[in-house]
């Protein structure tokens, strides 16, 4: 029977092992995706990459996760001024691949709405923390001015059931010229797939 090398180490593990280690993890987190319907509205993991090449640009794949609460019951507004009243809460994070790519942590509000029983559009604003560049120097990486960021966002999404969708998502990133120094920005693309509880 053929083995396969784990990484750590120099244990190996048989196909069948593997798939027993592999069932027991699916398995438990069953009861952690029932606990967690309690506190999230939704969860989505994807990536996104920058729209914009060149010098004092972003480059590299970002994976992304976002996690969305629904403290203000969203869900149950009927009227377009509750939709606008009472929006989700949201917070993520995207980790860079590349040596001039930006790490950020965000959160913000969010919006939706259905276009039909599957196809729905969402929109969002919040703010950004990141750890690229402020005012450039010798990086190739965006110049964006201070820590602290404005982060808007545009979505649209299908619905494959009650559960599981996948948005196509656009968002930006910048200061506003509320800062002194560079403005350069950050905007990106992607895909998010997302488990609504």
């Amino acid at each position: 029977m053929r083995h396969l090398r784990s990484s750590v180490g120099q244990a190996t593990l048989s196909p069948l092992a593997a798939a027993l280690l592999a069932a027991t993890g699916f398995a438990a987190c069953a009861p952690a995706a029932r606990a967690a319907e309690g506190i999230f509205d939704e969860m989505r993991f994807g990536a996104t990459v920058p729209v914009a090449e060149g010098k004092h640009q972003e480059s590299g794949l970002f994976p992304s996760f976002i996690v969305f609460f629904d403290p203000f019951g969203a869900d149950n507004a009927g009227t377009l001024a509750e939709k606008i009243l009472l929006p989700r809460v949201h917070a993520g994070a995207s980790v860079a691949t590349s040596s001039n790519g930006v790490n950020q942590v965000y959160g913000g509000f969010s919006w939706d709405a259905d276009l039909t029983e599957r196809f729905f559009v969402e929109a969002g604003v919040g703010a950004t923390l990141h750890d690229g560049d402020l005012d450039g120097g010798d990086s190739d990486g965006p110049e964006l001015g201070c820590r602290l960021l404005f982060r808007e966002y545009a979505a649209a999404g299908y619905r494959f059931d009650a559960n599981w969708n996948l948005s196509a998502t656009i968002e930006h990133n910048s200061h506003a010229n509320l800062c002194d120094g560079p403005n350069g920005g950050l905007t990106r693309a992607g895909l998010m797939l997302g488990y609504k509880f």
